[in-house]
This record gives structure tokens, sequence and C-alpha cells, in this order.
């Protein structure tokens, strides 16, 4: 069956951005494919036909794009990288290339009239480069999409230079770039170096050179003015999206526990950590809580204007972490380098106040696996709400008899707030 030959019926996934905390989506991942597998689905069958990711996010829908044809395959790849992370796959862990690097950034911030030439990043992600080399066969994509395996691939990043933030996306179909305030998108054959653009943490990792409009702009982390994070799937054809993210997505304001520490001033790390969060956590809160508002208004109009607003229906599921990941990220960091820790150690990021900065940088195992267990608890937790967001009418017999088993089980759940539920909405 070809992809997105019914908008209304087509299935986008979006993976959102974090750095290491991105362990958690493939453990909410694995758990569906279980899910869906033990219900009917055939498990070489991929359950989506539009995916998105941004981030490291970015990373884990080319696996999945690439290997579209063997969902249960690419899922074993992804777990199986996931599980045996180090910090050395992803950045320099070693004296010269991590604390020679923060060395040169320190002494350009200090002594700036005295350093020859600029530093690009605190860390030099050129182990990133060739893992993704190793993991992902983009012309293995290419043909996937032009089998009509998959409808999709959009990747985002964000232009230092222009301050546009951009969405590449590959299709199987031509599909027109669509362009909104300060964020378009682009047709491209993706590679790799749309995946490091994307990735590039702000000040973590370097930015990444590609061609916007014949010139050539500068690129970092796709999360950054990421306004609206939905929107990619829906423009691609989804009608229904699942959101997997990776921090918390709370209504109001989480306050710290009430002891003396969270009186002491804020350190680099806090401060950092905070900024972090707003990049990769408020965006997508935002856009789903607009989705969920806009639903509302147009279920008050009459069905005529309804379909005069230009507006459509769009399913949303999404899931998010039961648990702060830099909480969890605390009780891992001595698993990081000693060359790694020493440098986070200056920022105060190896205590429990600044963890959030390290939660994003803790790609060790340990850590990993841990967000993968999380991942595959909260989507467990979910199982009747997940099995139907797939329960569509032309999916297996078995599965249509699992979402009733698993509805009835679930009917009393919860409350409320548009994080905590699948919901139909607009975007």
């Amino acid at each position: 069956m070809l992809p997105g030959a019914n908008t209304h019926e087509s299935t986008g996934l979006i993976l959102t951005g974090g750095g290491a905390r991105a362990a958690y989506q493939v453990g909410v991942l694995d758990a569906i494919a279980r899910m869906l597998t033990d219900a009917g689905w055939p498990p070489e069958r991929i359950p989506f036909d539009v995916v998105c990711g941004t981030s490291a996010g970015a990373i884990n829908a080319a696996v999945l794009a690439a290997g579209s044809d063997r969902f249960d395959t690419a899922m074993s790849s992804l777990v199986g990288v996931w599980s045996g992370f180090r910090a050395s796959h992803v950045y320099r862990t070693d004296p010269a290339g991590a604390l020679g690097n923060a060395a040169h950034w320190l002494g350009a911030l200090a002594m700036g009239w005295l350093v020859r030439t600029r530093p690009r990043s605190l860390f030099d992600n050129a182990p990133l480069a060739g893992l993704i080399a190793a993991t992902i066969d983009f012309d293995r994509l290419g043909r996937m999409l032009s089998q009509g395996h998959l409808a999709a691939l959009a990747i985002t990043a964000s232009s230092y230079t222009s301050g546009q933030h951009v969405t590449w996306y590959q299709s199987h179909r031509p599909v027109p770039p669509w362009s909104r305030t300060q964020r378009l998108s682009c047709p491209a054959r993706l590679d790799a170096s749309h995946l490091l653009a994307s990735s590039a943490i702000p000040f973590v990792f370097p930015a990444v050179p590609l061609a916007l409009d014949g010139r050539r702009e500068y690129f970092g982390d796709g999360s950054m003015r990421q306004s609206a994070p939905i929107s990619p799937a829906i423009h691609l054809g989804a009608g229904r999206i699942l959101v997997v993210g990776a921090g918390q997505l709370r209504q109001g304001t989480v306050h710290a526990d009430h002891t003396g520490s969270q009186y002491l001033y804020p350190s680099l790390a806090q401060v950092a950590g905070h900024a972090l969060a707003s990049i990769f956590l408020d965006g997508l809160a935002n856009d789903v809580e607009r989705l969920h508002r806009v639903n509302r208004t147009l279920s008050l109009l009459p069905p005529p204007a309804r379909a005069a607003s230009g507006l459509r229906m769009v399913e949303v599921l999404v899931i998010a972490p039961s648990r702060r990941l830099d909480q969890l990220a605390a009780a891992h960091v001595r698993e990081l380098p000693r060359t790694v820790r020493a440098m986070l150690r200056m920022l105060g990021a190896t205590d429990r106040r600044g963890a959030g900065v390290a939660s994003y940088l803790l790609f060790e195992r340990g850590y990993t696996q841990r967000l993968m267990a999380l991942g595959r608890a909260d989507a467990l937790a979910r199982r009747g709400e997940v099995l139907r967001f797939f329960g569509e009418p032309q999916l297996a017999p078995q599965l249509a008899a699992a979402v009733g088993a698993a509805g009835s089980a679930t009917a009393a759940r919860d409350a409320g707030g548009p994080f905590s539920r699948s919901a139909r909405g607009t975007a």
C-alpha cells in the first residue's frame, strides 16, 4: 500500500530534539512496535507515512526512513546503537579534542585579541559524522522513498546566517514548498550534512554550511526558532500525527522542591540548561496547545463555516517523558569520560542543579538505556491510546480487537490537559 494515498488517513511521526535525550524516543517506538506486532501488525511494515525529525530526532528519523521496508530491522538497529552508546561516538573526549577545544573557547573569551582563530564550538563532533556514515545509507533512503515505502522524510535546521528556520524534505511525490513567517521549506536530496546541521546544539557543536536558494548559509540545531514543529508533517500530508518528545511538557511552571538549594544564585550550567529547555521543549508545548485551542474553536463552527476556514482536523497523540530527565542525568554524570566531566564541572553541570546541560550530552549507555526503559514504560502505560491511534478499519482485524480490549481497560483514564492524551486538532 502506498503511503499518503488519503491525506486524512496518512500517519505522521515527529521526533523532537534533545541530544542524548533522544534515546527516550527509541524506547517509545520500540514499545509501540511490539504492541502493534502483538496486535497483528506486520512487523516489517512501517506504521508511518511521513517521518519528521529535529536535532538528534532527525538522526533517528533518517534511520527509520532508510529502513522503511523493514521497520523491525530498523528498530533493532536504533535500539542497538543507543544501547551501546559512548560519548566518544558523538564528540571527541580525548584530552586534545575535549579540553583543547574548551581551552580555545575560554581563551577566546578571556583574551580574544591574542587568539588567531575563532573557536567553532565547545566540542568537536567529528565522531558523529562517522557514526552517521556507518549507520545510514542515504542512497537506500532515496530508494525507499522512490519505491513508496515512505511518503516523505523531513529534517529541520536553523540558519545563523539569515535567521530562517528551514525544513528540508524528500518525498515520493512532488510536494509544493511552503513558507510562513521566519520559516520555509525546501525539497532536497537529504544527506549527512542535513543531519549534522539539524543536530548542531548551539555553542556545543559547530555550525554546518548548507546551500539555500543558491547561497551558502550556516545552520545549527533545528530546535532553535522552531515555532511550529508539528507543521511539516501536516504540510506533507499527515492527517494524524504521533509526537514523541524528549522532555516533560507541562502546563505552567515546574516549581523547585522547597529546599535551601533553590535560593542559591544559579550556576552557568543552570542558566544554560534553562536556555536549552526553552529551545528544545517550549516550541512543541506551545504548538500542541495552539492545536488544541484552534480545534476547540473549530468545534463551535457549523460545518459550512468550518469547511470555508481552510483548516482541517488533525489527530495528535503526544508521548513525552513522565519524569524529569535532568534528574535522571544527575545519577549518571560519573559515567562520562574524565575530560568531559572536568569541563562540565567548570560550568557547574555535574551536580543536581546543573544536570540539565549534562542530560543533553550524556551519550553513555547507562543513561541512554535508562531513557529507553522510561520510554517503553511510558508508551506501555498509554497502550489503549496507542492502539486506538493506529486502529483504523483498514488495519488487521486482530488490531481492531486489541483496540477494543485496551480501550475498555483504559476508558476512564485521565483528565486532562493537551499533553496527556490523544486529541483531534488542527495546526
